[in-house]
Parts: structure tokens; sequence; C-alpha cells
């Protein structure tokens, strides 16, 4: 089985986001970028399953600038096979994204595709959905489980009353949940020898891709601040402060 496997370039989660002056964006220059997390599950579900001798290739991708080149190193060192890299100077949106992967899917011919639900900058949570309708392939989205059995996978997805458990016919597009597993870190051996491991690029011309963003972003703001709580003494001065300051009852 050959899986591919997208992982995302973003501001890494630890760092507190910063608004550009001219409200056009966020700031992104000097600023710490790593896998999106959702994609690094991902990443390390298809080694699993490659561990498991159910996969035989892994092969990541990445769309955007010439950042996305550490992405995929750090994709090799955790265990992909071949990294390929699609240079996009622009901001890319779902439904581009998914344009350009199923056009790599169809030249790749994976059984498998993995990416994260979502990525931590957006938060669309589209692109798995788009790709698997432009591809015309059963989806699985939001995974918990996954159990790959000959022709078809098993995804447990976590909903609100529980645990739902679908069949998808291979080949087929998941999506991965926090809860599916805990990424790995990558060996130092392994960082070194990705470092030396070569990057695929295919540009969009070679994939027969024309995209045009369909969205545009008036302005970006930050939230306003939270005012500080106050104490009450009891549940008469809380029910008369909701009435007259909050007016919610």
């Amino acid at each position: 089985m050959k899986i591919l496997v997208a992982v995302k370039r973003v501001i890494d989660y630890n760092v507190k986001i910063r608004v550009k002056a001219d409200g056009s964006g966020v700031e992104t220059s000097n600023v710490k970028m790593s896998m999106n997390p959702f994609d690094e599950i991902a990443l390390e579900e298809a080694v699993r399953l490659r561990e498991k001798t159910i996969a035989k290739e892994i092969i990541a991708v990445s769309i955007g600038n010439a950042g996305c080149n550490e992405t995929l190193r750090n994709a090799l060192a955790i265990g992909a096979d071949r990294a390929i890299h699609i240079p996009v100077d622009q901001d890319v949106q779902p439904l581009m994204v998914a344009k350009i992967l199923k056009a790599l899917a169809v030249n790749e011919k994976p059984q498998l595709i993995l990416l994260g639900k979502q990525a931590i900058d957006d938060d669309s949570n589209q692109t798995g959905q788009m790709l698997a309708a432009l591809l015309d392939w059963p989806q699985a989205t939001c995974a918990f489980k996954i159990d790959v059995l000959q022709d078809k996978a098993r995804v447990a997805c976590e909903i609100d009353g529980g645990l739902e458990t679908v069949d998808v016919t291979l080949p087929a597009v998941i999506t991965t949940d926090l809860r599916l597993n805990q990424p790995r870190y990558a060996s130092l051996p392994n960082i070194m020898k990705a470092k030396k491991k070569p990057i695929e690029t295919l540009t969009l011309d070679q994939l027969s891709v024309t995209i045009r963003p369909g969205l545009r972003v008036v302005k970006v703001t930050e939230p306003p601040k939270r005012q500080a709580g106050v104490k009450v003494k009891d549940a008469s001065e809380l029910v008369d402060r909701l009435r007259k300051e909050a007016k919610v009852i």
C-alpha cells in the first residue's frame, strides 16, 4: 500500500499570534514555524501502518513557499520515504489545496490519503472533504482509530453521543483527530539522514493545475480583551448583576 500524507507548515502552536499593523493578516516574519499538529498525527499513523507491514511507501507532500522544505525534512526524519514540495507563493485555500492533492493523487495512485482534520492557522476543516469529493473516493473524518483490513479501512470517529465506526473501501481519504495517536520525536540519526535525502519539486504547470483564490480576506483583527472578573457575596447579588449589568436575564 502507498500512503500519501499532506503536511502543512504553520505558525508553531506555542507562539502567540500577532496581527499585522495594517490588519491584512497575521505576522509570520521571524516567527517559529512547525508542522501542523494534526498532520503530525496523520504522518505518525502512516508510519505505524508501515511498521505493521500494511504500508510499503509513505509520501509526504507540502504546498507553499520554500520554508516547506524544512517541514518536509522533518517528515522524512519521522519516517516518510519520499517528500514532494509544490511551490506556491500565495496563500492557498482549502479548495486550492484539494485540487493540487487530487492531481498528485492521480499521478502517484496511493491507496490511502491521510491528512489532519484541520490546520491550526485557519481551522477550516474542509480540505479532506473537498479532496474526497473531487476524487470521488470514500472518506472518513476526525478519525479516533484506524484499522486497515485488506481492501477497506475501519475508522472510529468521535461524535456527540460517543463513537461512530464506519467502513470505507480503499482507496479513501481519512482525516485524523487529536486522540488518534501520540506523534514520535525524530531521532538525531534520522534527522541527519533526512538532510541528505532529496526533495522532489513539482510545479503547478507540471500537475496541470490552475488555482484562483475564491475568498478574499478583508481584515484581520484581534479579539477584544476580556474584562477582569468580580467576586459576588451570594446568589442574590449574582442574579442582580446578571440582570442589571450583563442584561442576560
